[in-house]
């Protein structure tokens, strides 16, 4: 069997399964099993497929085609131009959430260039780490620190910085909340992609996200502003006088949070919009 002929039949088998863009998917994760640019595929049609390549390609167009997640299935994905791994204990970055670490990124480089002591920044709800390693990276006056409920998300996310060569920039707190920081500590930034999916909607997600994301990392509550309310009642004593604290929230939920934040003193400098201009990213100052 040749490149082409794989490709052609997982891109008629696929829709049959639910899978949307199947010649994309087809080709990404045959690109993955021959270690090659998804590109270079096109250079290769006439390639034979060894009996052992095409054995574990249907590995993964089964898994694929189970609705379990390209991500997950390759073990990784693209995070502000890093490569981040992942697995079933780590949501899946979205690209709103590289909008949010370049806010990040760009809020801390701009407080290197007129401090001299590093700049600090606290991840809340870290995941695969990837906010935080974006920021270390793009940043080198920062130093990150990590906070994370579940010990194998932190296992991936130790990883993570790892790959990356910022271990020693980022330090990790296992927790639930600012109750495991030590007292005193405080950031320049403190940013966070919570859950903010309300409990009732989970059921009525598409199964890459209801059956194999973790449900944790997605469930905002009954009203999906939970882990909001949260922050706007507890980050205060943890973010310096002229820090910053970005938060990315869902559709629909702007207004919502706004009057959170505004009820609890916050001064919110704005929203920002996402790749579609939804409202998606609220970027606030510590109470007076």
């Amino acid at each position: 069997m040749t490149v082409l002929e794989i490709i052609k039949r997982s891109t008629d088998f696929l829709p049959r399964k639910g899978v949307d863009s199947p010649r994309l998917q087809t080709e990404l994760l045959l690109a993955h099993l021959l270690g090659l640019p998804r590109m270079k595929l096109y250079l290769n049609f006439e390639r034979v497929i060894t009996p052992s390549e095409v054995e574990k390609f249907r590995e993964l167009i089964q898994r694929r085609s189970q609705r379990e997640p390209l991500q997950y299935v390759v073990g990784s994905t693209s995070f502000c131009g890093l490569e981040i791994a992942l697995n079933q204990h780590v949501l899946i970055p979205r690209p709103e959430t590289e909008l949010l670490a370049e806010h990040g990124w760009r809020f801390l480089s701009q407080l290197s260039t007129t401090n001299s002591q590093l700049s600090t920044a606290l991840d809340f709800g870290a995941g695969s780490g990837c906010v935080a390693i974006a920021l270390a990276v793009k940043s080198l006056g920062t130093q990150g620190y990590a906070l994370e409920i579940c010990s194998n998300a932190m296992a991936v996310a130790r990883q993570n910085t790892e790959r990356h060569g910022v271990t020693e920039r980022i330090q990790f707190f296992e927790g639930d909340g600012f109750a495991v920081l030590p007292a005193g500590l405080a950031f320049d930034l403190i940013i966070s992609n919570p859950p903010y999916i309300p409990t009732a909607e989970i059921a009525t997600l598409q199964p890459e996200i209801r059956d194999y994301e973790p449900r944790r990392a997605l469930d905002g509550g009954e009203d999906g502003l939970r882990y909001f309310r949260c922050l706007a009642a507890e980050a205060s004593p943890f973010l310096k006088p002229s820090g910053g604290l970005m938060l990315e929230f869902g559709d629909g939920q702007a207004e919502a949070i706004r009057d959170i934040f505004q009820h609890e003193k916050w001064i919110v400098d704005a929203i920002h919009g996402d790749y579609t201009r939804r409202p998606r990213i609220l970027i606030a100052k510590r109470p007076d």
